[in-house]
């Protein structure tokens, strides 16, 4: 068994064929199961979005990263032909997965609390940051009339992946506090790089709507009974706190943690307060 100090995305490194898909993952740890649920970004994989998060979270959970099909080493496909919340039904199936807590950063959020409604027996906590979750706010639009400033640069950065595309990118999705910017934006554009299915595909779904096409209703989501953590960087210029703020009521049992200095990637930013906040918050509830 590795080390969680010594842990590496090539070490973690994991492969399935369900129903539907080829699913990668990254996987860690003993104990209750813990989903980590990436953000829409280019090059965004389970591994990208969550390194810092594995191996502490790995000291408690069984942890297993998600690379979401159309990203990571995950099947390719378009928005209009799959289904994120039954990719995670699917990888729980075939991992022999009863129960397990959902923790998703932006699209992964949606994805999260689009799973908890559907399926609530199969979700002990749920956990989000930085997300729109609802049908009744769209996803794309900010304070004016258009997109955020965020998803402009994600959507040009999807036309145009070059490493000051990525620089730029790493820049707005964070105040300012993350390790290693550079060596981020160059992982991320790597990523991307890698799997040019991916990006043509989602400049294609931009179309009909975008990646994130299976978010939740209100009414459905007043159902989730789960407990629930949402964590939002005040300071986020992708997806505005707002949104958790409205989502916030309408859970049965949520909390809310909102992060000064912090954008749109709270985990990595602030990766030693989330480790703790998510630790607490699924050992204690």
């Amino acid at each position: 068994m590795t080390s969680t100090d010594t842990l590496t995305e090539q070490s973690t490194s994991r492969t399935l064929r369900t129903p539907s898909w080829r699913l990668h993952y990254n996987e860690a740890g003993k104990g209750h199961p813990v989903v980590l649920l990436h953000g829409s970004g280019p090059g965004a994989t389970g591994w990208s979005n969550f390194a810092p998060n594995i191996p502490a979270l790995a000291e408690h959970f069984r942890v297993i990263a998600l690379d979401a099909p159309g990203w990571g080493a995950s099947d390719p496909g378009l928005p209009a032909t799959y289904d994120h919340p039954n990719a995670v039904l699917e990888l729980l199936d075939a991992l022999g997965i009863e129960r397990a807590a959902l923790v998703g950063n932006s699209m992964g959020g949606s994805t999260a609390v689009t799973f908890a409604a559907r399926y609530p027996e199969r979700v002990s906590h749920l956990a989000t940051m930085g997300v729109v979750a609802l049908t009744e706010f769209p996803t794309v639009y900010g304070a004016s009339d258009g997109p955020s400033e965020g998803l402009k640069l994600l959507f040009e950065t999807y036309r145009r992946p070059t490493l000051e595309n990525m620089r730029r990118l790493v820049d707005v999705m964070t105040y300012g506090q993350v390790e290693d910017a550079e060596q981020l934006a160059q992982e991320r554009l790597d990523n991307a790089l890698a799997h040019p299915k991916h990006l043509a595909n989602f400049v294609e779904g931009l179309a009909t709507g975008g990646p994130v096409q299976t978010r939740a209703a209100l009414k459905d989501v007043t159902a989730i009974s789960a407990p629930a953590l949402l964590i939002h960087g005040r300071d986020d210029r992708v997806v505005s706190h707002e949104h958790s703020l409205r989502l916030l009521p309408v859970l049965q049992d949520a909390r809310l943690v909102l992060l000064n200095k912090c954008g749109h990637w709270a985990q990595l930013e602030h990766a030693d307060r989330f480790n703790r906040l998510l630790v607490d918050f699924i050992t204690r509830d």
